[in-house]
């Protein structure tokens, strides 16, 4: 008898576990009762089938549904066959699916197992899962992401239990993670930030384009602030900025700069913020208010605004404004945003920096 798993990955025997003399006694109910051999090496990915082959004949017979077999207690590398009754169909279905998870290698010696491949039954997870831990380890493997799609979180169970720990967690997935290396882990962590923008739309009439939201603490409780909110994922800061006036106040604006950011740390869910300033360019003056968000929006005069009591005692605050009012005389240049493309890894993205005249009395020579 033959052990034939599908694919090209080598898998020794080692990994599968010795079963000595019970495969006679496994399969005594298979067909004829004869001592099956089995080989010392083979190949695994896909699934493994128990291949024999009868007496005086070339034909290969796979496993039917009327093997029985009893076993005492059997171990696969740590995958454990109780010393129950299995019928045929049970027997073949375990062995079928003793494989090695799909998985590509990363390029820091760890590997990325691939999601379509993983099974539905959290039963047949278990061994599945744990042969490919010391598969990965005998390969010298270091660190191993899961990705288990939410339709198939009954799995989140059986990898926690064999060692896995969360990393991050979006509306479509779970990532989880196992390090190998008896050292100090070195994935890297979830992502530690959160980013915001802030609109400081101003036009020719020295007024600010200013919000009342409708859901706010009780210390903002009437404050007429500027538009706010959080950039998408893949979205740079300057369209972000642009989009959320737009979607707050229905005010088409143009980005000018970055004119000051602010890094705060344990704001939600205990991530650091990064909240960038931008300053905008009107090009609409009609005011459309999301009714979902906001309570109320206006262009208000840009005293008026300063002297509000809760801007008054920020001195944060106080000092954007003073940079914004700066930047208006061109006393101060805020960080413009460079499309540049690294030669490191081919992307293009975006610099922010400052260019000054310097034959201009310090003057931006951005818009």
């Amino acid at each position: 008898m033959g052990l034939k798993f599908f694919d090209s990955m080598p898998v020794s025997t080692s990994e599968i576990g010795h079963f000595g003399t019970t495969y006679s006694a496994l399969l005594s109910n298979f067909g004829r009762q004869a001592t099956l051999p089995f080989s010392l090496h083979f190949n695994c990915r896909r699934g493994l089938i128990l291949r024999a082959q009868r007496s005086g004949t070339s034909d290969h017979k796979y496993l039917a549904d009327n093997v029985a077999a009893k076993t005492s207690s059997h171990n696969i590398k740590g995958i454990n066959v109780k010393g129950t009754h299995l019928n045929g169909a049970a027997f073949n279905l375990y062995f079928r699916n003793i494989r090695i998870l799909d998985a590509l290698d990363d390029q820091y010696g760890g590997v990325l197992v691939n999601q379509d491949g993983l099974p539905d039954n959290p039963s047949a997870f278990a061994p599945i899962l744990r042969l490919s831990l010391s598969h990965w380890k005998k390969m010298g493997k270091k660190g191993i992401w899961l990705k288990l799609p939410l339709e198939k979180s009954d799995l989140v169970p059986v990898a926690v239990k064999e060692g896995f720990q969360y990393h991050h967690a979006e509306p479509g997935y779970l990532m989880l993670t196992y390090w190998i290396p008896e050292e100090p882990c070195m994935l890297p962590a979830n992502a530690s930030h959160q980013v915001g923008v802030g609109g400081f739309v101003i036009n020719d009439n020295n007024k600010v384009l200013v919000v009342q939201e409708k859901h706010c603490s009780p210390e903002t409780l009437g404050l007429w602030k500027i538009p706010t909110g959080f950039i998408l994922e893949a979205e740079e800061i300057y369209a972000g900025a642009v989009r959320e006036v737009k979607e707050e106040t229905g005010i088409d604006t143009e980005f000018i700069e970055v004119i000051a950011f602010r890094h705060a740390h344990n704001v939600a869910f205990q991530k650091s913020d990064l909240f960038f300033i931008c300053m905008l360019r009107p090009l609409s003056s009609n005011i459309v208010v999301d009714g979902l968000e906001i309570e109320a929006a206006k262009w208000m005069p840009l005293g008026e605004f300063v002297e509000q009591p809760q801007i008054q005692e920020d001195s944060m605050f106080m000092k954007i404004i003073d940079i914004c009012i700066a930047r208006m005389g061109k006393r101060y240049c805020g960080l413009a945003p460079h499309h540049m493309v690294s030669k490191f890894d081919g992307k293009s993205s975006s610099l922010y920096f400052n260019v000054t005249d310097t034959h201009q009395d310090f003057n931006c020579t951005g818009k």
